[in-house]
This record gives C-alpha cells, structure tokens and sequence, in this order.
C-alpha cells in the first residue's frame, strides 16, 4: 500500500515478519528510510495507509523511532527520549505535538541501552484508528 500526500514525502506499507534492522534494510535498498511523522496530518496519513495494509488484525508496523543507549527514557516528553532517525538532511522533527505521545505501555525505564519503537495499530473500534507506540 502506498500514500503520497499532496506535498512531502510518499508512506508504503509492506507486511513481514522481520526484525528493525531488516527493516530499516529494506527501506535502505528502495532509497527510502523508515517512517516518521511531525505532526497530526501525516499521522493521520500513515494510519490510514497502515489500516488499509492490515485489514482487521491488529499489526506491528516498525518506523525510524529509536533510542540510542546514551539516550535516557524522559517520561514528561511525547516520545519517552525516543526519536525520529533515518533522515539524512537531519529534518526529522526532535519535537513533536502532545498527541503523539500515546504509548500503549510505558518504555522500559534505561540510559543503557538502545531500543526501538513501532506502531501499533488494532481494528477500528468505530471512533477512528486504535494505535499507539510500543517499544
């Protein structure tokens, strides 16, 4: 499934079973780089294209959401100290709108280690999309 909104950049969702780092790969060898989004526009997009792709089970969707191990978990922010990586300009949003930050379970609490976080997005109750980020 692709979406290409009217100015940016094009989303495609591919369903695999494979790891961040295969997926990160495969979006490497189409030039491409994992998903990221700035604010509640392009979330809508995505969700929308993600929904299409899965049908009515709930799926896993990695996107370029990760935190390094110097990076600390930061409660109070949005993303937990996680952020938006695969961006070669750097113009991937280090800050991000309130509304992006549901987690469907709080990251594990670390400086030491690096992590990653998808997008987890379950049948639509009737009052829009169920998602939330899951590390």
């Amino acid at each position: 499934a692709v979406s290409c909104p009217p100015a940016g950049a094009c989303f495609s969702a591919h369903l695999a079973n494979v790891s961040y780092a295969e997926a990160r790969g495969a979006c490497d060898q189409r030039r491409g780089s994992l998903a990221w989004v700035s604010g509640e526009p392009e979330l809508r997009l995505l969700l929308g294209l993600l929904a299409k792709a899965a049908g009515p089970a709930p799926a896993l969707f990695w996107v370029g959401l990760k935190r390094n191990a110097s990076a600390c978990t930061h409660e109070e922010q949005p993303l937990r100290g996680f952020s938006w990586e695969g961006v070669e300009d750097g113009s991937a949003p280090q800050e991000v709108p309130a509304a992006l930050g549901r987690w469907l379970q709080e990251p594990l609490r670390s400086c030491l280690t690096a992590r990653c976080a998808g997008l987890h997005l379950a049948p639509d109750p009737g009052d829009g999309p169920n998602w939330g980020w899951k590390e």
